[in-house]
């Protein structure tokens, strides 16, 4: 059997898309792969903040058509890319492991962390959110690009820091200077942060493909993707959450946040793990209800 594996090209994309394939030929007796690179609005429109033209959609509509037309037999995504606010006719087959969820700070200097009134490059409303609240003077400015790109914009002097993903850096085997793991209990990743999702047309390739799925890396998924999907969330929204797995049961962390982190409104809940979504979604109508339609509203965004 040949699978043909669409991905985006960036290098971290093929990076994950390599991992992802060499787990489907260790598991599928004679799998063979094939990665098919595909080139998608968001890699085409650089030079723009996502949130200015359609969020994160932009990274896999280009690929979904494909998985669509039978171009492609399935497809590699970060979850977080995933818009949580569209219904698919496409299935998630399988969340592999999940990776580091946490967000790195990266500084330039022979000094690591964060410091009054540093020039911090980030391109994302839910970093911008949690960096502003930290009352440091600290000035945000938009920074796009690929992990590489935005690592040479602080070794250049261009931003004193920027936020990149530990998951992408692992899977880069990047270790940068002055790199610092932020804590997730006090800064929130993006939903899906980490994990993968390998997405094809429903059907026998569905069940095939199931076999590297991790339960727990699906639970917390569903948890996450569940909260984004009622508040109707992408990359406009300042979304921020993580779920975590203990025995039988999930807990949800997240957070609502104003782009000038003042207010962010935070909570947890959990439940068993079977009603993953519901917990997911009964803490979005808590947060909701506690101003964060009011303040979704204030920015512009309807629910």
């Amino acid at each position: 059997m040949r699978l043909r594996i669409g991905t985006r090209a960036s290098a971290l994309a093929l990076a994950q898309t390599g991992w992802v394939a060499e787990r489907i030929r260790e598991a599928v007796a004679g799998a063979e792969t094939e990665i098919v690179h595909i080139k998608t609005s968001g890699d085409r429109i650089r030079d723009v903040p996502l949130a200015e033209v359609g969020g994160k959609g932009l990274f896999v509509k280009e690929i979904e058509a494909a998985l669509l037309a039978g171009e492609i037999d399935c497809a590699i995504h970060s979850m977080k890319d995933l818009p949580g606010d569209a219904p698919s006719p496409l299935a998630i087959a399988a969340v592999p492991v999940r990776e580091d969820p946490r967000d790195v700070l990266v500084c330039s200097g022979d000094r690591p962390g964060l410091r009054q009134g540093m020039r911090v490059g980030t391109c994302s409303p839910r970093r911008a959110a949690q960096l502003l609240a930290m009352d440091l003077g600290l000035e945000v400015v938009p920074l796009r690009g690929n992990v590489g790109t935005r690592l040479d914009k602080v070794v250049g002097g261009e931003v004193d820091a920027t936020l990149l993903a530990a998951a992408g850096l692992h899977r880069l085997g990047l270790e940068p200077a002055n790199a610092e793991p932020l804590d997730a209990a006090d800064f929130l990743p993006a939903l899906g942060q980490g994990a993968l999702a390998v997405q094809t047309r429903p059907g026998e390739l569905e069940s095939l493909l199931a076999v590297i799925e991790d339960p727990q890396s699906r639970v917390a998924a569903e948890a996450e993707r569940a909260f984004l999907a009622r508040i109707c969330g992408n990359c406009v929204t300042p979304l921020a959450g993580l779920a975590r797995v203990d025995g039988e049961r999930v807990e949800l962390d997240a957070a609502i946040a104003h782009p000038s982190g003042s207010p962010i409104l935070r909570d947890r809940a959990s439940g068993p793990r079977e009603q993953a979504a519901e917990v997911g979604r009964a803490l979005a109508e808590r947060l909701l209800e506690r101003g964060g339609a009011e303040l979704l509203r204030s920015i512009g965004l309807s629910l």
